[in-house]
């Protein structure tokens, strides 16, 4: 069992920054795929941005390209998300999501963020 613990969400203004950060419980979290994913209020959860476990490969929404960066520390199981040039439209709860090498998935509890205009 893995767990996940986002941090860093805020409100901010639009145009600021914010980096979220993913905490995991595993000492085998080099061997998870690691993503981050987003839920509006009245919308479905959505994929924000992911990160391959051997750190070669990422992949973003089209809404986040070029704003969003995901990374990984694997020396602190830590997943990070650097969002800049923030929108009202980022405005969502942000999970954290890990999937295993058996393919299992894991989420957090979310951290908040709110964009103002």
């Amino acid at each position: 069992q893995v767990q996940l613990q986002e941090s860093g969400g805020a409100s901010v203004q639009a145009g600021d920054s914010l980096r979220l950060s993913c905490a995991a419980s595993t000492r085998t979290f080099s061997t998870y795929g690691m993503g981050w994913f987003r839920q509006a209020p009245g919308k479905e959860r959505e994929f924000v941005a992911a990160h391959s476990r051997s750190g070669s490969s990422t992949i973003y929404a089209d809404s986040v390209k070029g704003r969003f960066t995901i990374s990984r520390d694997n020396s602190k199981n830590t997943l990070y998300l650097q969002m800049n040039s923030l929108k009202p439209e980022d405005t969502a709860v942000y999970y954290c999501h890990a999937l295993s090498p058996e393919l299992m998935n894991y989420w957090g509890q979310g951290t908040q963020v709110t964009v103002s205009s």
